[in-house]
């Protein structure tokens, strides 16, 4: 039985998302009520980490050590890939040892690549294609602060990063529309535009955009390896901070979401995480939840049928 991978959203069905976001919830519940629940007892996931990371390490560490597992951190430092080893022999022998592998890396195609060689499930921690994982937690958190997102509107404002691209697969996946402002030249992924269709709309004024939006998200206006970027994108993105003014035109129930870390003072105010239409700190949290979700559903049944 081959090994079941979570590169993307589109690896899983509308509805195995759905019920991995309302898993996610059942896991915090038991986890906020004290309730021992150990799945995963045994098991272990190897952590390969190419970017640096907070809540992307210590969700899933924790995550697996909550669920009776373990977890093993390896960075380029600490294995063979950073001296040269071919990706896919390091699959072969990693997926030998381990029951699932997360990498957080910089070419998507290191995912896919190891996943083709890997015996068992391989999760996308982050590229700078796509970031699923985060999307899991800001689904869940939507869903727990104001219900179904189905035929809702969500704004993106800013970089169209992987995390705008996480979006745009979200909006299919789950079934909501999508604004994306951003400036000339710094387009979300062209072809995931194009499968959206009519779902994905571009804006170039963020007050267009977010005008009856019941989400708003925004990112980092430079992610990690675009450091020598910044002064020359501080300019371009300067119109597309989000404050609280630009969140009074989105719905009155609006919901803001923020992936972290965030600049204060540049792609949003000072003071718009302390806002109460900001859900950034239940977000962060909800990617313990989420992935813990995810590593029960891949994880178990790839043991069982080992």
């Amino acid at each position: 039985m081959s090994a079941r991978h979570f590169l993307s959203l589109k690896d899983c069905t509308p509805d195995e998302l759905v019920s991995l976001i309302r898993r996610g919830m059942e896991l915090k519940g038991l986890r906020n009520s004290g309730v021992l629940f150990e799945p995963l007892r045994n098991r272990v996931l190897g952590m390969i980490f190419e970017k640096a990371s907070t809540r992307t390490r210590l969700s899933f560490e924790a995550g697996m050590i909550q669920l009776g597992g373990q977890a093993i951190f390896l960075s380029p430092r600490d294995t063979q890939l950073g001296r040269g080893e071919p990706i896919a022999d390091s699959a072969i022998v990693m997926s030998r040892m381990l029951d699932a592998i997360m990498i957080r890396t910089f070419a998507h195609s290191t995912l896919t690549e190891f996943a083709a060689n890997s015996r068992v499930p391989v999760i996308n921690g982050l590229s700078d294609d796509l970031h699923p994982c985060q999307l899991l937690a800001d689904m869940q958190t939507f869903l727990e602060h104001r219900g179904s997102i189905v035929g809702k509107t969500a704004a993106w404002i800013g970089d169209g990063n992987n995390m705008c691209n996480s979006y745009i697969e979200a909006a299919m996946q789950f079934d909501f529309k999508l604004h994306v402002a951003c400036p000339q030249g710094y387009e979300p992924n062209a072809a995931l535009l194009a499968e959206a269709g009519e779902r994905v709309k571009i804006f170039r004024d963020p007050h267009e955009a977010v005008t009856g939006a019941h989400l708003v998200s925004t990112d980092v206006w430079a992610s990690m390896g675009q450091e020598e970027e910044i002064a020359e994108r501080h300019k371009l993105f300067a119109p597309y901070q989000v404050n609280r003014a630009l969140l009074d035109a989105a719905d009155e129930n609006v919901l803001f979401l923020h992936c972290l870390p965030a600049h204060r003072g540049e792609e949003i105010s000072v003071d718009l995480l302390d806002d109460p239409r900001s859900a950034a700190w239940d977000q962060a949290e909800n990617r313990l939840h989420a992935q813990k979700a995810l590593l029960e559903f891949l994880v178990e049944p790839a043991y069982h049928h080992a």
